[in-house]
């Protein structure tokens, strides 16, 4: 009975890739109980924070569970997806948020980023509360109790630093088999599309609709240049760019966020920038955590150069080859 679990400590603080992989390849089986899309969506949950732990490991429930919220409010509102393998049930959180859309009267078409903060707030505080009790022990029971340390009561969970690595190298991969995985679960108990049209719907859920916010905030530390290529831009041609792919970091992060030209972006795509950039970033990232309300940030306060450093190496080993560089840049 793992899921009921208030307090789980690690039982083994290494293990080797091979035992990792195990344990990941049983939560996608059919011997793991899947009776909900939960362990699915904690794992996307934590693969999107893996650069908001801080130093020893350690995320607080909040940050995680804003993503857990955002996740399966984009499939259960969004996309009217049941998340449960019993006919004519309801998963607790898809309760919950059903119960939140009636509330306040919420069309199907508004994505968890268009909610107001504080109606945010209120849902990342339900679901984390009933989230407690169904999900932090599963995939902790799954792993033979070696992923993670966790404590409901201090709210906080700490990963196993050979996870962290093992998810920082693999995490293209893994974020491909929770998605698909996640797919093929929703086919077999909705009626709508098959794995291919569902997949596409999973692996949209974690989009921002916008980064303006973030515009606001680099518009005021810039000078008026791309980036990339130096050219002077307009704020109507100017774009917000991740600087390593967002479908890599599958997060909006301000250290990772530049504004660049609308033909840098759009050649760019979802391309890694040239390694002379990252230098770039790095020491403009410095100039932002000298700026006291921004250093306050949540993802400035996690932030190290190192932690972009190894980023943008573990792209690299993720499959991101294509190296690329503006065709011209302005001096």
């Amino acid at each position: 009975m793992s899921h009921k679990l208030q307090v789980g400590e690690m039982k083994a603080k290494y293990l080797t890739d091979k035992e990792i992989w195990g344990h990941f390849n049983y939560i996608f089986s059919s011997k793991s109980k899947n009776s909900t899309t939960y362990k699915f969506v904690l794992i996307k949950s934590i693969l999107e924070n893996l650069y908001n732990f801080n130093e020893k490991l350690e995320i607080n429930y909040s940050t995680l569970f804003a993503s857990f919220a955002k996740i399966y409010w984009n499939l259960v509102i969004h996309h009217n997806l049941n998340q449960i393998n019993m006919t004519g049930k309801k998963a607790e959180v898809q309760k919950i948020l059903l119960a939140v859309q009636s509330k306040y009267q919420i069309p199907n078409t508004l994505v968890f980023d268009k909610l107001s903060e504080e109606l945010q707030v209120e849902i990342i505080n339900k679901v984390k509360r009933k989230c407690k009790v169904n999900v932090m022990g599963a995939i902790y029971g799954d792993t033979a109790c070696t992923i993670y340390d966790f404590d409901n009561q201090k709210e906080q969970l700490k990963l196993n630093s050979t996870f962290f690595s093992f998810m920082q190298r693999f995490q293209r991969v893994l974020n491909y088999l929770t998605n698909y995985h996640l797919a093929l679960f929703l086919e077999k108990f909705n009626e709508k599309g098959d794995t291919t049209n569902l997949l596409l719907k999973v692996e949209n859920v974690s989009r921002r609709s916008s980064l303006d916010q973030f515009y606001q905030v680099l518009s005021s530390y810039y000078n008026g240049k791309c980036f990339y290529c130096g050219k002077v831009i307009r704020k109507q041609h100017a774009h917000v760019d991740h600087f390593i792919p967002w479908s890599f970091v599958q997060a909006d992060q301000l250290w990772n966020l530049v504004i660049a030209c609308s033909a840098c972006n759009l050649s760019k795509n979802d391309k890694l920038a040239s390694k002379i950039f990252l230098e770039e970033i790095v020491d403009r990232n410095d100039k932002l955590l000298s700026i006291p309300e921004l250093r306050k940030r949540e993802d400035m306060q996690v932030y190290t150069s190192n932690k972009l450093k190894d980023l943008y190496h573990y792209s690299r080993e993720n499959g991101f080859s294509d190296i690329w560089t503006p065709k011209k840049i302005i001096v």
